[in-house]
């Protein structure tokens, strides 16, 4: 007997991937800040209010650190092609 005979296709994913990405967005939406760095050399810092397939994003409470002055920007909404990675922080 194969895993594909045991397995539900889902189940049969899990044992290759633990986690999706959208999954682990899935995670911190609306609860820790996540951060994005952008094309330009930009990064934020804010929470995770919702995004799409595009990763377009919405950002809530965001703040950018330039030249070490951090600047409260509050809630941004930001084009998915501008992202180049989004990392939940670790605290």
């Amino acid at each position: 007997m194969n895993l594909t005979q045991v397995l539900t296709p889902d189940q049969h994913i899990g044992i290759f991937m633990t986690k999706r990405p959208m999954d682990i967005l899935d995670q911190v939406l609306n609860r820790q800040p996540v951060i994005v760095s952008l094309k330009g050399g930009r990064e934020l810092r804010g929470i995770l209010q919702g995004y799409d397939i595009h990763m377009n994003l919405v950002l809530d409470k965001v703040e950018e650190e330039v030249n070490g002055q951090v600047t409260k920007v509050g809630t941004l909404i930001v084009r998915g092609d501008n992202v180049i990675y989004i990392s939940p922080t670790l605290g």
